[in-house]
């Protein structure tokens, strides 16, 4: 039997388009998710999320770098940020579930 390379075309280009939307939402979402982290977190844990600003160090804000910040489970952060933590006032009327979501994955980014 063979195979030729027209009969894979549709095929290929149906998986090539469906990496590509996968790609550019993860993208999408990390963007969204650092201007939300800019605008609304970043006062206190700071851009870099080490969290040595002025109010951060006033209020004791930990370090996402921190090895129990790197340890928290994403869901642990999405509640945190929901429902507020310590000093932290809680995001569930400010921010949709969507946004929460992608500041937790922009944090992911600045643990590396």
């Amino acid at each position: 039997m063979k195979l030729r390379i027209g009969n894979w075309t549709p095929l290929l280009l149906v998986f090539s388009f469906a990496v590509f939307i996968l790609t550019q939402t993860r993208v999408f979402a990390q963007a969204g998710g650092a201007d939300t982290y800019k605008s609304k977190c970043a006062m206190c844990h700071g851009a870099d999320g080490l969290a040595e600003t002025p109010t951060g160090k006033m209020m004791k804000v930990p370090s996402f770098k921190s090895p129990e910040a790197a340890k928290a489970s994403d869901s642990a952060m999405i509640d945190e940020t929901k429902n507020g933590k310590s000093k932290m006032p809680a995001y569930k009327d400010k921010l949709t579930d969507a946004q929460i979501k992608d500041v937790v994955a922009y944090i992911r980014t600045l643990q590396k």
